[in-house]
């Protein structure tokens, strides 16, 4: 297992280590999520006893094959706590997300929760996000004119293809498309505001204002929890 795998994995563990009896739970999604619903599923078997709702189709099935009774968002009354990686993550706590296409879905989630706890790679740390690419849900119809719009906009797009050559969809069934900047922007909340308002964008995977803890996991093995 490399350095980033065992820094993952350990801010699973420390993560799972926050989840207390009859919580209401929301899994995020992705390979550092993986680790934490792995770890809460070892707790669940020693005597920990939850309820959780899924940002993904993949950690859904993830939890359920291991004993974790999980339910509709739309079926609980409240979230107690989600855990979710990020893509990339600023000293502000704003983020990009959306690297498996599940950022919408991640995002309501996150909003809907009492607390969200982040977890992440020191590799994750930036100091301007926009480093990599930012995954926008599309709609399919008119998806071609959207794309245009944004690239008249002056934002170098990319459709999200599957390795066969198909579009890759989303849980919702949409489209992802990725944009790619030429350096940081300045202002991460203008760019999404300017993008959310293009007709037939359903969101940006730009998180403002919903981290809680962040937990950090450095090669050197240290793990760092802000609050």
């Amino acid at each position: 297992m490399t350095g980033i795998e065992e820094a993952k994995k350990a801010v699973g563990k420390k993560s799972a280590e926050l989840i207390q009896q009859e919580m209401i739970v929301g899994l995020g999604t992705g390979s550092t999520a993986n680790y934490f619903i792995e770890h809460l599923i070892d707790r669940c078997k020693k005597g920990l006893k939850i309820t959780a709702v899924s940002s993904s189709h993949e950690s859904l099935e993830r939890a359920r094959k291991g004993g974790i009774p999980v339910y509709d968002i739309n079926d609980v009354s409240h979230i107690d706590i989600t855990v979710d990686g990020a893509d990339e993550i600023d000293p502000q706590k704003r983020m990009i997300k959306g690297g498996g296409g599940a950022h919408v879905r991640e995002k309501i989630l996150a909003s809907s929760s009492n607390e969200m706890v982040v977890i992440v790679d020191e590799t994750k740390l930036v100091d301007r996000l926009g480093k990599s690419k930012l995954p926008v849900e599309i709609l399919f119809y008119g998806s071609s004119a959207t794309k245009r719009k944004l690239e008249k906009m002056g934002y170098q797009c990319k459709w999200r293809i599957n390795k066969d050559g198909s579009l890759f969809l989303s849980d919702n069934g949409n489209i992802i498309l990725d944009i790619f900047f030429d350096a940081p922007p300045a202002n991460p909340e203008h760019e999404h505001s300017k993008i959310i308002h293009v007709p037939g964008v359903v969101d940006t995977g730009f998180f403002f204002g919903l981290a809680g803890r962040v937990i950090i996991g450095y090669l050197n093995g240290k793990v760092e929890v802000i609050k």
